[in-house]
Parts: C-alpha cells; structure tokens; sequence
C-alpha cells in the first residue's frame, strides 16, 4: 500500500490522468530464496548479522499533542570507545522510497556520564550523524524532539488533542553497521491521561499511563506502530478464532465509534474471505489499527501482523463512504502479499539501505486487485460499486496520454523519484504517476480472467494466491521472491507464455488501454453523459470536478486547473495546470455553467469560450470540444460469460 493520504487518495485525480521511460528495462535477475533472507542479505556483506551488544532503552514522551511534539530519549550501549555512527531510518517499508521524516527531527543531543559530546551530520547522507565515544564509555544518552506537522501543508499531521499515530521510525535512531533483525530495543511510551491503545508490539508491563513494551528486534519495532485516543474501541473480527484478528478505532469523537451491525458482520466477513482466498495466515494476531478523524492525515500502511488505516469521518456513520471501505481489505492482504511474501529487491537488511521497486506491480498492483475483490465478496461494496471502481480505473489508463512514452515498469521507480509522494503533480496524465496499482490491478484482473479461460473455469488467480501467498502457514518471517517465481507460480495454475505476456504488459511502452481483462471477464468501457456513482461520490467528498473524458480537465472547487489532458481539446487550446477559471462563454464559471455549456456544443460547430486568469492575465481561451459530458461506466459484451461477476462472488 500505500501511504496514505488513503489507500486511494492518488484517486483524487483519477480521470485527471496522473511519469518512466520508453524503453525495455532490464529486470535484475535475483537467485530464488526459500530460505527467506538469505540471498538478500548476502548482498550486503559488510552488514553485522550477529547481535548488537545489549538492549537499547527507547522512551517515548507522547503527551504533548496540543503542540504535537514527541519527546525521545535513548540509552544505548557501546562495546568499544571510538567512532560511532547512528542512523534515522530513511527507507521505510510500504512507502518504497527514501520517505523518512528526518525534517522533522529537532534537538538532538548525546550525552555520556552528564558530559556532551559533539556529533556531526554526515555531509552526504543527511541520515546519519556521527559521534566520538570517550574511553570508559558503556552506553551514551541520545535525546531529540520529533516535531509532527501541525498542518497537512508540511506534512501528514500525526497526532491531535484526543488521538495519536507513533509510527516508531519517526523516533529512533539506531546503530550503524548492523542487520536491523539484530538490534534489540526496550521500547516504551508516556500517553496522555487515560488515553487507551493499540499495537502489535507485546505489552510488558503498563505503569499508569506509561507502556513498557518486550525487548524487540528493530525490524519488528519500526514494523509495529501504535495508535492511541481519548475515544476508543477495540472489536473481534474473529470470535473464538485460534488466531485473534482486532479493529482497534481511535476517532475525534465516540459517535463515530458505533458500527451498525450489517457493517460490522461485512469486516468479520472480509477476515473470513481472505482466509478461504489464501488459505494460511502469516502473523500470530492481527490488528487492524483505525483512526476516523478530520484532524490527522490519511493514511494506508501496511504491516506484518498490523496496519495504519487512517479515515475521514462517517466510515462507520455515513454510507456515502463506501467508496473508502477497500483500504482495510487492501491492507489486510498486504500481510500475505508484501509483508510475507516480499520482492527480493524491497527486502534490506536494515533502514538505511535502499530498496529497488521493480515488483511493485505485484507487490501493489496484485494487492490493489484483491483489496477490490475482497471489498465486494466481504460486503463491504457491492457487485455494482465495484464495477463503477472498475469503470473509473480503466478510464483513468485509457486516458493516461503518459502511456506514449512511460512504462508500467518505469513507474515503479516513482517512490524514489518523488520521496515525498506528490499525489498529483502538474501535466499528471502526461508524466504518469504510480500507476502500477491501478494498472497492477487490471492487468491482475486480466490474468484471472485468462486462467479461467485457459481451465475452463476449473481454475482461476484464487489458485495462485493460495499456492504463492499460502505456502509455510504460521511462518512469520518474510519469504522473498523474483519474477521467475512469479512466472513459475503462475505456470503451476495455468500453463502459458506468462513471461512473455508479463513482460509485453510491464516493460514495454504501449499506448493502448488495458481493457483486455475486462473484455475477457464479460465486460467493457464505455462513455455516457450519466455521472459515474463512485467519480460523483469521490468528486463530491474531495471538491473537484474532472472533465478528463470530455473536454480534457479536472477543476477544483474554485475554478483552478488541477490537470489538463496533454495534446486534448483544453490543452489544444492553450490551457494549463494552475490557471483559474473565471467564466464560461458570458456567464461566470460553476460546474453548472460548464456542464451546460459542454452539452450546447455537443454536434455542433460552436467552440467553448473560457475565461481563465493566468498569472495575473485574464485571457479567453476558446476550446474546441463537441463531444459533449462522458462519464465511464461498464457494459455487458452480449454473448460472453459474467466471469466478473464469479470473480466477486464469494468464496464458499
């Protein structure tokens, strides 16, 4: 997943059309690894696999979430006097990119005996910070504040008056030179009066409002955030299951914590279902950790045995936010698709080594597939709400004009290109973005539709999943793989090119839609002047309006350009990403105005005046569009079988 902004928030834009290249990667070739980290580790010689000598004390003072500052203290053990180097982590899991939060580190001092000593940034990687341990020394004091931003203009926000998201990598710093699995924390935390929690991490002991967690490897801390609020609510998804599975909801307030009963039975259906899909569970309890808030950000990370789902209000309340209720389903598979079964290449041996992306197409792309199926066969959407998801997503890559020249294979290096995530940057069509979710998840569809077609429905991508996700059930510790795996899995279910095929989908550059999976599941695109339900939701709950299919933008509430559609009849016109809309035709611009003005032309041979506002120049711009509204929606192809709908139907 994803970070999140929601699982989906790059949705915002999603007809908006959201950057790789037109070439033919090479994909690395990595040696398949049963045993888990071995081969990935081997990579990375210099690294220390045995133990760090003794336990390092973290304690985190989380009170203060009026001015949202996280106080850290460390004490860490030195074996030896001599040059020392501490890291911030800065390659965090589930963002696959060099995201960490080291802007938001302030204060830092190291101590030892009561005596400062000097540290120094290292002058090429802002990371890691360097310090001399005096002769004598066994164990140095490290303190420094994390300041959270206190506005979503600097950041995800990440704590509020009444609730709290510890993300654990965002208050560590940690000794270089080692395996991060071999460096043993005792982690703890001061919350706010009251103030109840939840994390995957095991419980120690609890001293009023301090938690005293048991000794944990790193890998797992910064793999176990914790969630904590004023109001609070802790639900079995599993009643009487040998593995426990929770949802834990913090919210801004205690009515958003009442879940009607139909909608509580759908999230313990969705354990049910991802059970019967993969057959296994890789983790000894689950928390799905929950916060329903309009005070800190989105938010959709995945974790081992837990997962940050961060919602705007009326997840639980308000049906119109249906369209949000896949982000646990797609986080939740994470924990077999991701977090147990891992791309070789996204596996490092501690925080500070990057990672390389070129599997996100399955990591997320397969994932964003089952988080919609699971969705639907849970309950949590309907058959109906899926297919307009669907509608919109085959849109959106339809109308990605970045297809010319950018491969799925390129967008997976976009983490690294943009650490810091922008969700829809200008010429967003053009450039491309994260795409290999979106078309991850229909080429995943494709390939489902294409075993059943090949076995005559006796088989079907449920078979791949139980085969490649299921295998080992109990183990915990990551198992990676490689492409050949992937082919090879796939070969198993349903003899086929599937190299050649994938590799035709991933790496090369093709300007035509990915609708083939539709077609072959009984289904396809096409255009109407009725709002798409889900677009008009998501629009509605986001204040934009996007005139992608048609005349070729999307437009904020107030009139300004969010993206115009390279080389379409807005950009043809001269329009731009960043120029505000003042008037349509003679009248001042609403999206009634434009809406009727787009409906006039439609047949004829009248262009569109815009008036727009460049910069400080108002000019009038006319478009010359006659294809009147399009919004996207799915059609029964006459004579074909629903497999889409056996595909959300489910499992028994």
């Amino acid at each position: 997943m994803m970070h999140r902004r929601s699982h989906k928030a790059w949705l915002g834009l999603l007809l908006a059309t959201c950057l790789p290249l037109a070439v033919h990667a090479q994909r690395p070739s990595t040696p398949r690894n049963e045993g888990g980290h071995a081969a990935a580790a081997a990579a990375h010689p210099a690294l220390a696999r045995s133990a760090y000598p003794g336990t390092i004390a973290l304690h985190v003072d989380a009170r203060d979430v009026t001015q949202k500052i996280l106080r850290v203290r460390e004490t860490i053990p030195v074996a030896a006097p001599g040059p020392l180097t501490l890291l911030y982590p800065k390659w965090i899991p589930g963002n696959h990119g060099p995201s960490g939060p080291i802007i938001g580190v302030a204060g830092l001092k190291i101590t030892a005996a009561a005596r400062a000593l000097p540290w120094t940034r290292d002058p090429l990687d802002v990371y890691a910070f360097h310090v001399d341990v005096p002769v004598g020394v066994k164990t140095v004091e490290v303190q420094f504040e994390f300041l959270s931003p206190t506005t979503p203009r600097s950041g995800r926000v990440l704590m509020s008056p009444v609730l709290l998201d510890l993300p654990w990598n965002t208050v560590v710093l940690y000794p270089a030179g080692y395996e991060s699995r071999a460096i043993t924390l005792a982690p703890s935390v001061q919350l706010p009066a009251g103030w109840r929690y939840a994390s995957a991490l095991d419980l120690a002991a609890r001293e009023g409002d301090t938690l005293r967690f048991a000794p944990t490897p790193l890998d797992t801390l910064l793999d176990s955030p914790l969630v904590a609020g004023k109001h609070f609510e802790r639900i079995d998804l599993a009643p009487g299951a040998r593995v426990p599975v929770h949802l834990d909801v913090v919210a801004d307030h205690a009515r958003e914590l009442k879940v009607p009963p139909a909608l509580l039975q759908a999230h313990r259906e969705l354990v049910t279902q991802a059970l019967r899909l993969f057959g296994s569970q890789h983790y000894t309890h689950y928390d799905f950790l929950l916060w329903i808030s309009k005070q800190i950000g989105g938010q959709g990370l995945e974790h081992h045995q837990s997962s940050e789902n961060g919602v705007g209000p009326g997840y639980f309340t308000d049906p119109a936010t249906w369209y949000d209720r896949d982000l646990l389903p797609h986080e939740y598979t994470h924990s077999w698709n991701g977090k147990f079964r891992r791309p070789a290449d996204l596996w490092t041996p501690n925080f500070n080594v990057p990672m390389q992306d070129t599997l996100l197409w399955v990591y997320e792309g397969q994932t964003q597939y089952w988080g919609y199926v699971l969705a639907t066969r849970s309950g949590l959407w309907s058959k109906a709400q899926a297919r307009d998801v669907l509608a919109a997503d085959a849109a959106s890559m339809a109308l990605r004009t970045g297809r010319q020249w950018r491969s799925v294979e390129d967008t997976t290096s976009q983490p690294i290109i943009d650490k810091n995530r922008i969700l829809s940057p200008d010429w967003a069509n053009w450039q491309r973005g994260e795409d290999y979710y979106i078309e991850g998840a229909l080429l995943w569809l494709d390939v489902d539709a294409r075993i059943r077609q090949l076995t005559d429905g006796r088989k079907s991508l449920d078979d791949f999943a139980r085969a490649f996700f299921g295998v080992d059930n109990g183990r915990v510790a990551a198992l990676t793989y490689d492409f050949a795996d992937v082919v090879k899995a796939l070969d198993a279910v349903a003899p086929y090119d599937w190299r050649r095929f994938l590799e035709r989908r991933i790496d090369d550059v093709d300007a035509t839609p990915p609708l083939g999976g539709l077609a072959r599941a009984g289904w396809k695109l096409v255009y109407t002047d009725q709002p798409n339900a889900y677009l008009k939701t998501v629009e509605a709950r986001r204040d934009y309006t996007s005139y992608a299919a048609s005349i070729g933008f999307v437009v904020d509430k107030d009139g300004r350009l969010r993206d115009v559609q390279w080389d379409g009849p807005a950009f043809q016109a001269g329009l731009a990403p960043g120029m505000k809309l003042i008037a349509v035709d003679d009248q001042v611009y609403s999206p009634e105005t434009l809406d009727a003005a787009i409906a006039a032309a439609s047949g004829g041979a009248t262009q569109i005046t815009l008036t727009v506002q460049n910069q400080g120049h108002v000019v009038p711009l006319q478009v010359n569009y006659h294809g009147g509204l399009r919004y996207p929606h799915l059609e029964r192809i006459k004579g074909t079988a629903d497999t889409l709908d056996r595909i959300l139907s489910p499992l028994r």
